[in-house]
């Protein structure tokens, strides 16, 4: 009974995604336990493995947070967007003498994604975070239209509902398919962490046009 009212407590005092994560940037909280320790160590081989091994030159993230995976990567042009004002701020700071980094406020009703495209783009447990339904599409539609090749995601691939208001697990393939159908899932990959992390890699690649379209996924 008790965690119950606790939970709606919790639910009524939540502000939604991009006023929650202000708020605790702006108290000096950060990103999560996942972009920090091993789980963050475990990312950055992924994925500076993979834009070595794809000779990606740039790279684009959509939910930046507060740069402290960022700190890990090996890439040669970056540009990250976040929801909240503060985490663009911290990454501004955390990296200024990087001409290689750069970021900006990620304003859905007000993003255009083909002025900034990238070979790569990121979305590195972010969805999860996306508590309402028309931020989580525009984040998929976005998050498609930024990449010219390739998109990561590290995040669940389920529905279930959580004890946190500003976390909810949603099954974002299907999703894909319907909103971005011009990609194909061409790997996914067990996190080897599972009691740290709920997350796995989902690597999406452009079709091209001569193609039929169609979903591969390839486990290794």
């Amino acid at each position: 009974m008790f965690q119950r009212l606790l939970f709606w407590i919790r639910r009524l005092r939540y502000p939604g995604p991009a006023r929650y994560w202000s708020a605790r940037y702006a108290r000096g909280g950060h990103s999560g336990s996942g972009s920090a320790g091993e789980v963050a160590a475990y990312k950055a081989a992924f994925l500076n493995r993979f834009v070595r091994e794809h000779n990606i030159q740039t790279v684009a993230e959509l939910g930046c947070g507060d740069g402290r995976q960022l700190a890990l990567a090996d890439y040669p042009s970056y540009l990250g967007f976040d929801i909240a004002p503060e985490a663009v701020e911290l990454c501004r700071q955390r990296f200024s003498g990087n001409p290689a980094r750069h970021f900006a406020v990620y304003d859905p009703a007000d993003f255009e994604p083909a002025r900034h495209r990238a070979e790569l783009a990121l979305s590195l447990e972010v969805i999860f975070h996306l508590t309402e339904q028309d931020l989580y599409e525009r984040h998929i539609r976005d998050l498609f239209a930024l990449a010219s090749r390739w998109v990561v995601i590290f995040s669940a691939d389920k529905d279930a509902a959580t004890p946190f208001p500003h976390f909810v697990l949603r099954r974002f393939t299907p999703d894909v398919g319907r909103w971005a159908p011009d990609w194909r899932l061409r790997e996914q990959a067990p996190n080897p962490f599972p009691g740290r992390s709920v997350s796995q890699f989902f690597v999406f690649e452009k079709i091209p046009q001569s193609q039929h379209p169609q979903i591969l996924s390839v486990l290794p």
